[in-house]
């Protein structure tokens, strides 16, 4: 993978090699968006091992990571606990407001957050990130203010090709690559 690559457009670069917190949206972007349940009414979702593997990249190469979802769900406690993210915000409306109180205890500007949403809740966030991204599965308003629309959808590595291309443009995808050609990890 090159700066050239389909991954991200070459005009994002600059923004990508600034960015130190990603945050992502649950249902729609780490999951495909479907909600699941068994019998006896406890949730169930689908997580890609991709999209985990890259998560736990990104945060080896030094970004921090935040889950912002509306809904409430052990599954993504679960998930984010197994991942070693700390930053998750379940039950929040106001995803913007999330991101701004993450933004001050981080001490992070707004130009230095990529966020990834796919529906309404997700808009103001994606607005206001130094990196707003969707991915194919959100509706086309929410993908037309988006600056970058992933090309794998939410749920299918959609998240992993955002870490990648992050990993890229900041120069460690050759660093990640070498360390499991050769071993050292």
């Amino acid at each position: 993978m090159t700066l050239d690559s389909p991954l991200i457009d070459p005009r994002l670069v600059d923004r990508a090699r600034q960015i130190r917190l990603l945050a992502l949206d649950v249902d729609g972007v780490l999951s495909d968006g479907r909600l699941y349940f068994q019998a006896d009414g406890v949730e169930i979702k689908a997580f890609h091992t991709q999209d985990g593997h890259g998560l736990k990249l990104l945060r080896q190469a030094g970004l921090e990571v935040a889950l912002i979802t509306g809904r409430d769900s052990p599954m993504v406690s679960r998930r984010a606990a197994d991942l070693g993210i700390n930053h998750v915000h379940q039950g929040s409306d106001d995803k913007l407001d999330v991101l701004r109180q993450l933004c001050a205890r981080l001490d992070l500007q707004f130009e230095q957050v990529a966020y990834c949403g796919d529906d309404l809740p997700d808009l103001a966030a994606i607005k206001r990130a130094g990196l707003g991204i969707s991915v194919p599965n959100a509706p086309a308003y929410i993908r037309a203010h988006a600056d970058w629309t992933t090309e794998r959808q939410g749920g299918h590595g959609a998240v992993r090709e955002i870490c990648d291309a992050l990993l890229e443009a900041q120069g460690y995808w050759g660093a990640v690559v070498d360390t499991y050609l050769h071993g050292k990890r």
